[in-house]
């Protein structure tokens, strides 16, 4: 289980992901679930990913080795636009199906995934999609500018109340960060290193990707002054009428 939030803001676009793929008492994996494909002043685009990992991994796979061949068809660097990129990654989806789906049904094994992808491309706008196992995806909106993929009950709530398009980015990582404290609280599944990219609008170039600890000092003050505030705001509330 993983868990990956990218929220769509007017400042530009800030994603998060957790890294552990496997959980159990002796047996914790990690592997990224972000990946970057940038071509500096043109665009940025970021991919997370959740679900089977040999079949993500084959689209992220499947789509760099697109960028060393452009003849193969479009590429995610040759693309004119967000919608036509999400359409490449799309693509990618629909061609690891075609060869794995049926030999990993045969093994009662599920063709599951699912793909944030968001960036800018030349002189258009931030742009934010989430595409499903099938290929096909939709786009964020003003009215729901963010996309969770993974375990994403637990994280919701917080973004429900806080995000919004005027959104800062500062606060919109700080955001994402409490939604994945609250992840990682309920659900062994999902837990540190973290990737954080924060991608300001029009600079065609990630210059903020992080990789945050358990034991990083800012997500340590995060975790804790979150969990110390919503006691106190429970303390603070008026004790029912009844006995």
């Amino acid at each position: 289980m993983t868990y990956c939030v990218g929220m769509l803001l007017d400042e530009g676009l800030v994603f998060l992901s957790d890294s552990r793929t496997n959980a159990g008492v002796d047996n914790i994996s990690t592997f990224r679930k972000t990946t970057v494909f940038e071509s500096k002043g043109d665009r940025v685009l970021v991919l997370l990913t959740a679900g089977n990992l040999a079949v993500t991994q084959s689209v992220v796979s499947l789509l760099k080795e697109r960028l060393a061949t452009p003849e193969a068809g479009l590429t995610l660097h040759a693309a004119p636009n967000m919608f036509e990129a999400a359409r490449c990654v799309g693509d990618a989806i629909r061609r690891i199906h075609e060869r794995d789906a049926a030999a990993l049904r045969e093994q009662g094994i599920e063709f599951a995934s699912s793909f944030i992808l968001g960036g800018q491309i030349g002189g258009e706008p931030p742009r934010l999609f989430q595409l499903y196992a099938a290929g096909n995806f939709i786009e964020a909106t003003r009215e729901t500018p963010y996309f969770q993929i993974g375990e994403s009950k637990y994280g919701k709530p917080i973004i429900d109340r806080i995000v919004r398009p005027e959104t800062s980015l500062r606060d919109g990582a700080k955001c994402a960060l409490i939604s994945m404290d609250s992840t990682i609280r309920s659900n062994l599944s999902v837990g540190a290193p973290l990737d954080l990219t924060i991608y300001r609008r029009d600079a065609l170039h990630a210059q903020q990707r992080l990789n945050v600890t358990a034991d990083d000092d800012y997500f340590r003050i995060v975790r804790s002054s979150w969990s110390e505030a919503l006691r106190q705001a429970f303390r603070a509330l008026p004790d029912p009428p009844w006995g």
